[in-house]
């Protein structure tokens, strides 16, 4: 394929920090950025060459912002596959739209994983709450039920504890389309980025250890204390469901570490937040691949310089910032976020160990 050359206009739809953090890195790389986001002052806008405020379902404001820029991505995943696919017609998108569809959708994402023959947590497709019933049978408790769309940083699940939890449980998420999924005996939760250029090439970064808070990622270690243990299986894993995707730009696994191995949880087609530490800690940060990635470039180094650890700062702990940057090993990015709600991802600090 040919390469985006510097100088042209990237479009990334979304406007939220992994937009912003992308801005950053293709300005640096000698790219324009044009963001499309229904957001008014969001952070991406912030640092874009150029944003445009409009609904994903505004198809006058989706034409015009195509015709703008040479080549699309996202920085998120609840988009109305309708948009992304009206964008490819008018210029392309990268990872393309069918990415999307398979890894916004939860039972659709367990299925396409479980198809490469790479294990997951036992699951079962719930549309109704006769369903549910069925499908705790099968499943057991305690297990969790997700929504299979719309749900990230713990939200769209309830735990059920017990069978005679299931209707309530059906009841809180809406009665809409879910997918039930058991519980995992697992000794630390991982996860692995990918990156997949426009001709193939593949290049993983070290496996990392995400620590959770009230379901949302609190800490980063890079590289996992079980690096050794873990890291091929991984690799294999990441560069397996890349390919079988045709993934260009970057490919997130969530990971369970387990006494039988890994699983794999989620997905994400898209810088993530447990790659911030690349920030510092790489050659190549994870936000500069991503470009690369989808300009056509060569992938850049994925090795880690040094142990790192990145933390969140969720809600109001961003006001620590200048705590924190009193110390040398600490590196404070801040969003430029207006307001600050508990569990809001407001910046992260990156500490590098000497």
């Amino acid at each position: 394929m040919p390469i985006t050359p510097p100088g042209s206009t990237i479009g990334i739809v979304g406007g939220g920090q992994l937009g912003r953090m992308l801005s950053r890195a293709a300005s640096r790389m000698g790219y324009k950025t044009h963001i499309y986001t229904p957001e008014k002052d969001s952070p991406a806008s912030h640092v874009a060459t150029a944003t445009t405020i409009g609904a994903y379902q505004d198809t006058n404001a989706l034409r015009a912002f195509a015709q703008s820029v040479d080549v699309i991505t996202f920085e998120f995943e609840n988009i109305p596959a309708e948009t992304l696919e009206m964008l490819d017609a008018i210029t392309v998108v990268r990872p393309k739209p069918s990415v999307l569809f398979t890894t916004r959708h939860r039972l659709r994402e367990k299925e396409f994983i479980r198809a490469q023959a790479i294990a997951t947590a036992p699951f079962a497709s719930v549309k109704s709450e006769a369903e549910l019933v069925d499908a705790v049978k099968k499943i057991g408790t305690p297990s969790v039920l997700k929504t299979c769309e719309m749900g990230y940083d713990g939200k769209g699940q309830v735990v059920i504890k017990a069978p005679a939890d299931a209707a309530k449980a059906w009841a809180t998420l809406g009665k809409t389309e879910c997918i039930l999924e058991g519980f995992i005996d697992f000794s630390a939760e991982a996860s692995i980025i990918v990156a997949r250029s426009t001709h193939g090439e593949a290049r993983c970064y070290p496996l990392v250890q995400n620590i959770h808070r009230d379901h949302i990622l609190y800490k980063t270690i890079a590289p996992a204390p079980f690096i050794n243990e873990h890291q091929d299986a991984a690799v294999k894993i990441a560069k397996t469901l890349a390919e079988a995707l045709d993934v260009v730009g970057l490919l997130a696994v969530e990971l369970f570490v387990t006494k039988d191995g890994l699983l794999v949880n989620e997905l994400a087609p898209r810088p993530h937040n447990s790659g911030h530490w690349s920030m510092e800690g790489a050659p190549t940060a994870q936000f500069e691949q991503h470009i690369r990635a989808i300009c056509g470039w060569a992938l850049g180094d994925t090795t880690a310089h040094r142990p790192c650890e990145m933390i969140n700062l969720l809600g109001d702990e961003w006001k620590q910032w200048e705590e924190y940057a009193k110390n040398p090993e600490a590196h404070v990015h801040l969003y430029g976020k207006t307001e600050s709600r508990a569990g809001r991802k407001m910046g992260h600090v990156t500490m590098v160990k000497r």
